[in-house]
């Protein structure tokens, strides 16, 4: 059995096609690509965020939390993403610096989608209450 990795791209049906009609539209601008590497900085504080995560994760998502929310800098608009959207869009910026464009959520509820901060309180105050205490 032959398995497609995750992140594969589906072919371009018009790879080497002499009438591609994208060919009009000339070539593309994908914003700030990166030239160079990660840091070793930045690289620490990719694979640190892929570690709060997947602990945000596992404390949110039997919540009903499916994801996070970010406000967009570029549009004004919030992006809902899915946890394994995120994970894989991390893990994408860490092995290729950057990210490639991806779909996203459809039509998602917002009361199901927090924000990084939001997360990263839930998981100090779950880190901070004792377990055998009487706070709920």
């Amino acid at each position: 059995m032959n398995l497609v990795p995750y992140d594969a791209m589906p072919p371009d049906p018009f790879s080497d096609d002499p009438e591609d009609p994208a060919n009009e539209l000339g070539a593309v601008d994908h914003g700030e690509e990166r030239t160079e590497p990660l840091s070793e900085t930045e690289r620490a504080e990719l694979l640190e965020d892929l570690a709060d995560l997947t602990v945000y994760q596992a404390l949110l998502e039997p919540r009903g939390v499916r994801g996070i929310v970010v406000d967009c800098g570029d549009c004004a608009e919030p992006h809902y993403h899915d946890w394994e959207l995120l994970r894989a869009s991390l893990e994408q910026f860490l092995e290729a610096g950057q990210m490639r464009p991806h779909e996203p959520a459809f039509d998602p509820d917002p009361v199901h989608y927090v924000t990084w901060d939001y997360c990263r309180g839930f998981a100090d105050a779950v880190r901070t209450v004792p377990e055998n205490s009487d706070a709920h």
